[in-house]
């Protein structure tokens, strides 16, 4: 019983800022807009939900990466250092005839 009183003795008044990229906003609105709500009022779900169970709505873990993931990355930070060349590729009907005799010549 005590937690509906609580409940109704909450007022809007107090006020939250945040900054979020103004592209990332933009998608924010066009999704809670396609879901009948503002992002204020996603937000204020977010808030009750955590309220609700204690913590956050989610689970937060650390991401869990195959190994050929993991190789993938660490050739794309190697790309990007210059320690290997990367590949290049004039058109894109080459760069799909390289991949398929990769593909192949690992078959």
């Amino acid at each position: 019983m005590q937690r509906k009183k609580s409940l109704k003795s909450l007022h809007k008044t107090a006020n939250i800022n945040m900054r979020i990229a103004p592209q990332q906003k933009a998608e924010l609105e066009c999704l809670f807009g396609s879901l009948g709500m503002s992002i204020a009022q996603a937000t204020n779900m977010f808030y009750a939900k955590a309220l609700l169970v204690g913590g956050l709505p989610f689970d937060v873990r650390m991401p869990e990466y195959n190994d050929e993931t993991i190789e993938a990355m660490q050739e794309a930070l190697d790309i990007e250092a210059g320690k290997i060349p990367a590949k290049r590729y004039h058109s894109a009907q080459e760069l799909f005839d390289a991949n398929d005799a990769d593909i192949a010549a690992h078959a």
